[in-house]
């Protein structure tokens, strides 16, 4: 049998497994390119992943949220489960004992969160679930119209208000660096000032929240036309979403209600701009974000499984 059909066939029992885990999942997404690795199961049959090594220049906005060496396993398991997803594990262990990574460097593997039986094998082998995608959805159909909380007002920002948004989110960067995949480096604000700015230029949706004329918190979000063949299609599934690139409030103003009132605005504003959903990255080991997002009605749908540095794999 040739390696197409081998991998159209895995690819079709894989969007089927993906259908009956979770019905929110798009259709198992064929692999980039890179390093094509192999595993025989116990019954004869055999799983297949990609693996892609990437490198990121110091100075870039990605190195904010990842080791400048990564490492990135794309499984293709078909019908198989952790004893597919176990097998390709260790097949990686072999390929990074001749690698070397360095210590700035990570292995990244993202999964359906609902597949429990894909996540004892990579526990076993010492990752760490950090980041979720985590989605929203709600029937499509004009928004209903709701009372503002008292005390707390919300307008979207202009780039006149990029130094509050800046420090806004850099506290949310130094915080997620401490419970997620977040790299809090040195150039870190010269880096968010940069993309900051380009956000503006671009139309970003950013909300600030005020108390008394004093900016207190911020939504950056983002609205997202997704299609079948575009990147983010192998994630969500296509129509109009609201992207939730960044929330944070001032440490001195949490738990106040601050929170809830920039994301009924935003929830309400990117739903009337046509959005069915929204999702987000959530660092699950976050005690702050993991409670707040569940209750604005947010739930995992992918896990991204990293860990660091690379050649710790068990």
């Amino acid at each position: 049998m040739s390696g197409v059909r081998v991998v159209a066939g895995l690819l079709d029992a894989q969007t089927t497994r993906f259908e009956r885990i979770d019905p929110l999942l798009p259709p198992a997404a064929l692999p980039p390119e890179g390093d094509v690795l192999t595993a025989a199961l116990p019954d004869g049959d055999r799983v297949a992943a990609v693996l892609s090594h990437s490198s990121f220049e110091p100075g870039t906005a990605t190195t904010l949220w990842s080791a400048l060496e990564l490492y990135e396993l794309h499984p293709l398991l078909g019908a198989a489960a952790g004893d597919g997803m176990d097998a390709l594990l260790r097949e990686w262990r072999h390929v990074l004992d001749h690698l070397a990574p360095g210590s700035d460097s990570a292995c990244l593997l993202t999964w359906p969160s609902r597949d429990a039986e894909a996540a004892r094998p990579l526990l076993a082998h010492g990752f760490t679930p950090l980041t979720s995608i985590a989605v929203r959805t709600v029937r499509a159909g004009t928004p209903k119209a709701r009372a503002p909380q008292a005390g707390v007002t919300v307008r979207l920002a202009t780039p006149a208000d990029l130094e509050a948004v800046l420090a806004l989110e850099l506290a949310e960067l130094a915080y997620s660096a401490l419970v997620g995949a977040a790299v809090l480096r040195p150039d870190a604000e010269a880096v968010k000032r940069v993309a900051l700015a380009g956000h503006f230029e671009q139309g970003d949706l950013i909300w600030l929240a005020e108390r008394d004329g004093v900016v207190t918190g911020v939504a950056h979000c983002r609205l997202l036309d997704v299609t079948a063949t575009g990147l983010t299609g192998t994630l969500v599934r296509p129509g109009r979403w609201g992207y939730v690139n960044c929330v944070s409030v001032a440490e001195g103003a949490r738990g106040g209600g601050v929170g809830r009132e920039l994301m009924a605005v935003a929830h309400h504003e990117l739903h009337a701009r046509g959005a069915t959903g929204t999702f987000l990255y959530v660092n699950p080991p976050n005690p702050l974000a993991s409670v707040f997002w569940a209750r604005q009605g947010y739930r995992p749908l992918w896990t991204s499984w990293e860990l660091r540095p690379a050649g710790a794999m068990r």
